[in-house]
């Protein structure tokens, strides 16, 4: 899993969780130990508007 530096909103606890999940052998982590740290910290959640409950027909 590469963790580049980004913007804060994207390094979220949540993606680090969601790519360790993931994971089915082996993980591997690529990024600076400053940026795993603030992911691991970060526990904001925005809500996503992704618009799949209109694309899905449920509105």
């Amino acid at each position: 899993m590469v963790v580049p530096p980004s913007a804060p909103v994207l390094l979220t606890r949540n993606l680090l969780y969601t790519g360790i999940t993931r994971a089915k052998k082996l993980l591997i982590i690529i990024g600076s130990d400053k940026v795993i740290k603030f992911m691991i910290q970060n526990v904001d959640s925005k809500k996503r508007n992704t618009g799949l409950e209109y694309k899905m027909g449920q509105v």
